[in-house]
């Protein structure tokens, strides 16, 4: 008949325990692990932070190493460089005071030669001064004898200057004034040469000669142009045409020492030709205008 009995729990449990691990022993294997493995990354972390620090020692150290190198250098360059400006002061100096030498004996020497040209000078003056008083002294003998000469001749030219203005003065009150062929009082009347010479030192006109033959074309005379027509020399007449301002004027039958009168522009006062010569064929004469005689 089968055995239906039946185990007591308790005993089931004690069988089933006894091949299994508790879970707290797991827990705590796994924390040893992580420990550990966090212990050796820390470790391998310190090993290569170590390693970095050895480097950048390292570099450091090389870098100080060469920095002290360039220091030494640039020491060296510059004791060499102060030891040449040295040497170039030095010899900067020394030719200066070369230049001063040479300088000082250029100056000693032209200081000599001023002094000897100096008394040069002094004796030639001498003897220049002693040549002009001696043709100074001839001089003022030759001005005396020259000034009491000139004295004599300024004596006969006042004189002669009293007489020809004494003639002179003569002449134009011998001239006379006569009524032109306008009707117009004309100014002094020259009949000769000699008055007419009067008449220009007065002043008060400016005066144009001429001696006019028949010809084709007129010809010039001051400001204006006159051409001979014709002439009577019986009756003392003569016939002329004169351009002025380009306008044409005929002046017909005119006697001799008439003031043949017209006027041209911009004058108040008329122009005036005197013929005081007739020919046949030919008069001479002179032509007044004011003064300043406009341009024709």
């Amino acid at each position: 008949m089968p055995d239906n009995t039946i185990s007591p729990p308790d005993s089931n449990r004690r069988e089933a325990g006894a091949g299994s691990v508790p879970p707290v022993a797991i827990v705590l294997l796994v924390g040893l692990a992580l420990l550990a493995a966090t212990n050796v990354y820390t470790l391998l972390q310190l090993n290569s932070f170590r390693d970095e620090v050895t480097a950048l020692l390292g570099t450091h150290e090389e870098r100080l190493s060469l920095l002290d190198g360039n220091v030494n250098r640039t020491k060296d360059q510059l004791v060499q460089e102060v030891k040449r400006v040295d040497s170039e002061v030095a010899s900067t100096q020394r030719q200066i005071e070369e230049s001063v030498e040479q300088v000082q004996l250029r100056v000693a020497g032209t200081a000599q030669t001023l002094k000897s040209e100096i008394a040069e000078t002094r004796e030639q003056s001498a003897e220049r001064i002693g040549e002009v008083g001696s043709k100074l002294s001839e001089y003022q003998e030759a001005t005396q004898s020259s000034v009491g000469a000139l004295d004599g001749r300024v004596g006969t030219v006042e004189q002669e200057i009293d007489e020809a203005t004494a003639k002179l003065q003569e002449t134009i009150e011998d001239l006379t004034s006569v009524k032109g062929d306008l009707g117009i009082q004309s100014g002094l009347i020259a009949t000769n040469a000699d008055e007419l010479a009067a008449l220009k030192k007065l002043g008060d006109r400016s005066y144009y000669e001429f001696s006019l033959g028949r010809t084709k074309k007129p010809e010039r005379v001051g400001p204006v142009s006159i051409k001979l027509t014709g002439t009577d020399r019986k009756r003392n007449r003569y016939t002329i045409e004169l351009w002025a301002d380009d306008k044409k004027i005929v002046k017909r039958r005119r006697t001799l020492l008439e003031p043949v009168q017209f006027y041209v522009q911009g004058t108040r006062i008329p122009y005036e030709i005197v013929v005081n010569k007739i020919d046949s064929g030919n008069i001479a004469g002179y032509l007044a205008t004011p003064v300043p005689a406009p341009r024709g």
